[in-house]
C-alpha cells in the first residue's frame, strides 16, 4: 500500500533542502530563487522503527527491510496559485494527487535567503498559501457541483451523496475555514476521500527553524505549534539545514551528532512518526530466515485486507495468520518458542491487525 505525503510552502522556506535531506538525495535542486522545482520529486524514505532489526535479530534473517513513505517536493507556491501564477495551477494538481500534507513553514532569519514576501512572519505564511488551497477548493466546488446536477435531479443516490460533501465543504470554505472542518460521518468517509479536495487533507506543520533552535524551537516555531493545535493539525520542529547535514553522516557520526545539539532523535524521524501517525497508520511484520519485514497498513484493517499489503494472491487465498504480538516475540526469542508457550493465536480474516503484530500468512 503506497501512502503520499506532499511537502508544500512559500518559495525559500526549506521544503527542497527537507526533501533532499529525507531522501538522502540531491534530486531536487535547491537553490535560492523561487521556483527552482519546476517538476514535482518523489523519494520513497524508510519510516523508522527500532522494533524491525530486533526481529531480524532474533530470526537471524539475512535482511531487515522496512516500510516506507512516499514524499513529494512541490515547487512553492506563491499568492496567486489558484489564479495560475507562478506556475499554480499545476502545482496544485500536484496536490490533489497525495494522502497528506506536511506544509514547511520559515520559522529563521537569513540575509543569505530572501524572503518572497520581504519578512519573517510563519502565520502570514501559511495564511498564504491556506488561502490559496481554499481558493482553488471552492472553484473546484463550483465546477464540480454544476456537473452533478443533472444526476441529482435524477435521484442518483451517489451524485445526491457527493453533491451533499461537496456543500458542506463549501459552507466550511466561505466560513473561512479548510474543508477537513465540514462534519462528515465514518460510512461517509469513503465518498469524502473521492472528492481530493486540497484543504480536506490532513496536514503536518514543519517549522523550519535556524539551527541554534533545533531542539527547543523559537518564538516562530512556537507561534505555528498554537496554531496547529487551534487547527487540530500536527506539528514538528525541524532545522532542515541541520538534518541534510546528517543525512551525509555515517549512523554512528550522526547520532553522536544529534547528542550534541541536545536531540534525540533527528528531526526527519519524528517528522516520519508524525506523518505515519497522521495518515492513520501503523505497522506489522514478516519474519524468515531470508528476510524480516515490516508492512504500512491502516489502523483498524482485517488480516485478509493485511494480507494483500504483501502480495494480491495472499489477499485472494487468505486462510488464516499465525500471528505473535512483538512483546512476546522477543520475550520468548521468536514464533516457535512463542508457540510453544501459547502465545501464537491463528486468526481469521475478519481479525483486526494490532501495531506490532508479527504474522505468518498462510494462503491457498
Amino acid at each position: 500500500m503506497g501512502f503520499k505525503t506532499g511537502i508544500v510552502g512559500l518559495p525559500n522556506a526549506g521544503k527542497s533542502t527537507l526533501f533532499n535531506a529525507l531522501t538522502g538525495t540531491a534530486s531536487a535542486q535547491a537553490a535560492n530563487y523561487p521556483f527552482c522545482t519546476i517538476e514535482p520529486n518523489s523519494g520513497e524514505v524508510a519510516v523508522p522503527d527500532r522494533r524491525l532489526a530486533e526481529i531480524a535479530r532474533i530470526s537471524k534473517s539475512g535482511k531487515a527491510v522496512p516500510a516506507t513513505m512516499t514524499f513529494v517536493d512541490i515547487a512553492g507556491l506563491v499568492e496567486g496559485a489558484s489564479q495560475g501564477e507562478g506556475l499554480g495551477n499545476r502545482f496544485l494538481a500536484s496536490i490533489r494527487e497525495v494522502d497528506a500534507i506536511a506544509h514547511v513553514v520559515r520559522c529563521f532569519s537569513d540575509e543569505d535567503v530572501a524572503h518572497v514576501q520581504g519578512r519573517i512572519d510563519p502565520i502570514a505564511d501559511i495564511g498564504i498559501v491556506e488561502t490559496e488551497l481554499m481558493l482553488a477548493d471552492l472553484e473546484s466546488i463550483e465546477r464540480r457541483v454544476g456537473r452533478l446536477a443533472r444526476k441529482v435531479k435524477g435521484g442518483d443516490r451517489d451524485a445526491v451523496l457527493m453533491d451533499d460533501l461537496l456543500r458542506r465543504a463549501s459552507e466550511a470554505l466561505d466560513g473561512g475555514l479548510p474543508a477537513r472542518a465540514a462534519k462528515v460521518s465514518e460510512h461517509e468517509r469513503a465518498a469524502w476521500k473521492d472528492n481530493q479536495l486540497l484543504t480536506a487533507k490532513p496536514v503536518l506543520y514543519v517549522s523550519n527553524v535556524e539551527e541554534a533552535s533545533a531542539a527547543a524551537g523559537n518564538a516562530c516555531s512556537d507561534s505555528v505549534a498554537g496554531l496547529a493545535e487551534q487547527n487540530g493539525a500536527a506539528h514538528v520542529v525541524i532545522s532542515a539545514a541541520i538534518e541534510e547535514e546528517i543525512a551525509r553522516l555515517e549512523k554512528d557520526e550522526a547520532i553522536e551528532y544529534l547528542r550534541e545539539i541536545g536531540c534525540e532523535k533527528s528531526g526527519l524521524e519524528r517528522l516520519i512518526q508524525q506523518g505515519y501517525d497522521l495518515l492513520g497508520l501503523h505497522t506489522f511484520f514478516t519474519t524468515g530466515p531470508k528476510e524480516s519485514r515490516a508492512w504500512t497498513i491502516p489502523k483498524g484493517i482485517w488480516a485478509q485486507d493485511a494480507a494483500g499489503a504483501v502480495h494480491t494472491d495472499f489477499r485472494r487465498g487468505f486462510i488464516r495468520a499465525e500471528t505473535v504480538g512483538y512483546g512476546d516475540f522477543v520475550k520468548y526469542g521468536g514464533e516457535q518458542r512463542a508457540k510453544e508457550n501459547g502465545k501464537m493465536r491463528s486468526e481469521g480474516k475478519g481479525y483486526e491487525v494490532q501495531d506490532g503484530d508479527i504474522m505468518r500468512i498462510l494462503f491457498n
